[in-house]
């Protein structure tokens, strides 16, 4: 057997006593010594949690290390220690004196917790394969086995981090106290190489089909806007009753039979789907307690069958149903919606106490999903938002929070943002009972307070999907939506505006690294075939609106524009009306006609342009033109609207053109002007000043 590496050391380069965290920033909790700081020599646990910032959408487990199983073995945990304090601090003092160098920056606790899983990985395999617990006995045809037999298992991308992994284990050889091989497995090969696992510099990330964008965000948005208000007055109210309820049945029958002497109060009743339509409903009897002012515990003593005075109780109540007295869950009014059977009514049959605690986390998923819907932040910032962090930034309302990916120093950024999304984070306040952060578990007895972004979104999903009978809200279809997902769809919807590029990146906190390079932000922005269609058929239902308009406008009488285009567009519509006059049609067959005569037109700033590729000639834009290869349609940077068969101007555009009329006269003044310049700004001005002429009917 070749040994690959001796261990030439037998005590390590780190003190016991160490700390493990070494120039990063501690958090306060943790400079004032009310958090341990972990050191080389535990060798059980090292808890990070209060220590070094972590991500609030991390479980606290997540920031601990544990060095159970086989990781608690001696050598073996010594081996993982020494990796951790190297990933931690890769230009510690001890490290530079040997000339190594790690890199500069120092490894996330929850990356170096997930390499701590690669390494029990690779010893249960070894010990499988019958190889020495000596790894110094190890060689590279060894590990290159081991990522052989991992490959049909994991992911690339997982696999990408075992070879990485163990590309590691050879730079920290010389660092490490026992042996380890030395040389790299795979030299000159990147991990990704390896793995198979090559990028294309395409993202992975897919955006939300709009046939699940739209009803998601719409839901979200009524959730907040429109059910927000009963939910919160629902909560309000069961606190009340709570905080005032007494913990005794004593003397309450003649409040009950002042509650039912009123014709006013209703019994509440759980609402069951399922429950046969033939029989009354099942009394709410915990609710009923606290509208009598008893806690609900307490509802056998106030109507059990314990005693005759409560099956009198229980009688009273249960004849009131019979008589038809029942409501369903808390007396509360209800926002009205119309349902999809067309019958109009209030948008949730009613709240029960349980009903009302998913209500509150419906809503809270709800805030959740417009807030990644619409400001393009990664789910571990969303899940940062603390109170008070909708702020005004440059004159904008603005979300403060963390900048967490690719951060050691977490700092504190900006996302602009619209009303709908500060009216949510509104919401989310009022419900959260977290003293400092937004979006927490609403049960004070949760054992952690990690929430999972896409466990949210699913449950949102559910819950609408579950209420579309009375709630007004389209189903929402199946399929994969994760926060990460809101990003990349909402940046590409942004891009399809011209000039938007540097404002994406500066909203998706790529223009430290130029928004106009870097790959990333064009990446996001990149087309998805899946919303190609949905945009292509939304552009032409704008463009048949507008053109209708301008139908509409010519039946009136008014002059819809001047110039060519605009009197063979004005033929068109009479030939249409004349066709439905024939017809004896009415609007909708004006419309039907409208739509089948394909008339092209192209709204723009300068005029609107009738070019049809079916019939190009007398397009100045394309004569004596160069047209790039697999170009269709006009040349707008050659555009004569002053002069082209396909220009049409209306009152819309005369704005610009006596902007541009007075910038050129004014220019004109200008002294000292040479022959040349004063020629092109004269021909400018005469241009402008046709097209007015056109606009004002006169004659230059």
């Amino acid at each position: 057997m070749i040994i690959a590496n001796p261990g030439s050391r037998t005590k390590s380069l780190f003190r016991a006593d160490e700390p493990i965290i070494q120039g990063r920033p501690l958090l306060p909790r943790a400079r004032e010594e009310r958090a341990r700081v972990p050191v080389f020599g535990d060798t059980e646990v090292m808890d990070f949690n209060g220590v070094v910032a972590k991500p609030a959408n991390r479980n606290p487990s997540w920031w601990r290390i544990r060095f159970a199983g086989v990781l608690a073995e001696p050598h073996w945990n010594l081996l993982a220690r020494e990796i951790v304090m190297i990933l931690a601090n890769p230009q510690h003092e001890q490290l530079q004196a040997r000339g190594l160098h790690f890199g500069f920056d120092p490894w996330d606790i929850g990356t170096i917790n997930l390499n701590m899983g690669c390494l029990r990985g690779l010893i249960a395999w070894a010990r499988k394969e019958g190889l020495p617990d000596e790894p110094g006995y190890w060689t590279p045809a060894d590990l290159k086995q081991r990522i052989k037999d991992l490959q049909p298992q994991v992911e690339p991308a997982t696999l990408t981090r075992h070879v990485s992994f163990l590309k590691k284990l050879a730079s920290f050889a010389p660092a490490l106290s026992g042996a380890w091989p030395a040389s790299d497995p795979w030299p000159g090969k990147l991990a990704g190489q390896v793995a198979k696992d090559v990028r294309d510099g395409e993202l992975s990330t897919k955006a939300i089909p709009p046939e699940i964008w739209f009803p998601l965000v719409r839901a979200a948005w009524t959730y907040i806007h429109t059910f927000a208000a009963d939910i919160l007055k629902a909560l309000n109210l069961s606190e009340e009753l709570r905080q005032a309820a007494v913990a005794s049945a004593a003397g309450k029958d003649a409040d009950l039979d002042r509650y039912l002497a009123d014709p006013a109060n209703k019994v509440p009743c759980h609402h069951d789907p399922e429950w046969p339509a033939d029989l009354p409903p099942e009394v709410n009897w915990s609710m009923l307690c606290l509208l009598l002012g008893v806690k609900e515990n307490f509802q056998g003593s106030l109507f059990g069958r314990s005693s005759a005075a409560a099956r009198a109780r229980r009688a009273k109540v249960l004849r009131a149903v019979h008589e038809g007295r029942y409501a369903y869950g808390l007396p509360l009014d209800l926002a009205q919606v119309r349902r999809p059977d067309g019958n109009t009514g209030p948008w949730h049959p009613g709240f029960d106490l349980y009903e009302l605690s998913n209500l509150a986390t419906t809503l809270r998923n709800a805030a959740f999903v417009l807030v990644a819907a619409l400001s393009m932040m990664r789910d571990s910032e969303l899940q940062e938002i603390a109170r008070g962090s909708v702020v005004e930034h440059y004159n904008a309302p603005a979300i403060a929070s963390t900048l967490v990916k690719g951060h050691q120093g977490r700092p504190r950024k900006h996302w602009w943002i619209s009303e709908p999304v500060a009216e949510a984070i509104t919401v989310a306040e009022t419900i959260s009972p977290h003293p400092q952060r937004v979006f927490v578990t609403l049960t004070s007895r949760a054992v952690n307070e990690e929430l999972d972004g896409g466990d949210m979104i699913d449950s949102f999903i559910a819950s609408v999907n579950a209420g579309t009978t009375w709630s007004g809200l389209g189903p929402i279809p199946k399929g994969k939506v994760r926060p990460h997902m809101f990003r990349r769809t909402m940046a590409m919807l942004t891009d399809q505006f011209a000039g938007s590029e540097i404002a994406l990146g500066m909203q998706l906190k790529h223009i430290a690294t130029r928004a106009l390079a870097n790959r990333a932000t064009r990446g996001y922005a990149a087309p998805d075939p899946a919303w190609a269609a949905h945009l292509d058929n939304t552009v032409h239902a704008a463009r048949f609106r507008r053109l209708k308009d301008l139908y509409e406008a010519h039946g009136r009488g008014e002059n819809i524009g001047f110039g060519p285009g605009a009197e063979r567009l004005k033929d068109v519509f009479d030939q249409i009306t004349a066709t439905a006059k024939a017809r004896h049609g009415d609007a909708r067959v004006e419309t039907d006609l409208l739509r089948k005569a394909r008339i092209t037109i192209r709204f723009g700033i300068l005029n609107n342009c009738l070019f049809d590729e079916r019939q190009p000639s007398g397009a100045l834009c394309l004569e004596n033109a160069v047209v790039p290869e697999g170009h269709t349609g006009p040349l707008e940077d050659r555009c004569r609207p002053d002069h082209c068969a396909n220009s049409m101007i209306t009152a819309e555009h005369a704005q610009l053109y006596e902007s541009h009329h007075r910038t050129q006269l004014k220019l004109l003044q200008t002294p000292s002007l040479p022959a040349c310049r004063k020629a092109l700004i004269t021909r400018e001005a005469e241009r402008a000043e046709a097209v007015l002429h056109k606009i004002r009917g006169t004659t230059p």
